[in-house]
């Protein structure tokens, strides 16, 4: 049963199955964020998640980056990402369209971030979320 499901901006729905949320900035004790932070923790983000979940492809929507009116600190100026942190499995119809949904269905794992814990539904999801482009990153796989 899932969780959610999500339209895509092409006309494709998408199941969200399973979820994970967690705080961007849970683990950071003391500090602030800053650009190389960030890309740090992306890169580390995607490449556990390519770990957890070696068979199915793993896709990051570009986060928001926002550059507050703060003073910079010695690693350069405070860039924030949005607060919560978000890993979700995606299923679908099959790509292929010789194939079919009886027996065969895609599935990407996607990596995103929004200002709230709210489950994405429907049209009302981030529109980044809503532009993936499916076809190029998921992958069928069979039943």
């Amino acid at each position: 049963m899932a969780l959610a499901h999500v339209v895509l901006t092409s006309g494709r729905s998408i199941e969200l199955s399973d979820v994970r949320l967690s705080s961007t900035y849970g683990g950071m004790l003391e500090g602030y964020p800053f650009r190389r932070w960030n890309d740090l923790t992306l890169e580390r983000l995607l490449k556990s998640t390519e770990k957890d979940r070696p068979s199915v492809p793993v896709h990051l929507v570009a986060p928001v980056r926002e550059l507050p009116d703060l003073p910079a600190g010695g690693f350069g100026p405070v860039e924030l990402l949005p607060a919560v942190t978000c890993v979700g499995s995606f299923t679908s119809y099959p790509i292929d369209p010789e194939r079919e949904s009886v027996l065969y269905y895609s599935s990407l794992t996607v990596v995103w971030f929004q200002e709230t814990p709210d489950i994405p539904s429907g049209e009302d999801a981030d529109h980044a979320l809503r532009s993936i482009c499916w076809d190029d990153a998921a992958r069928d796989f069979e039943h």
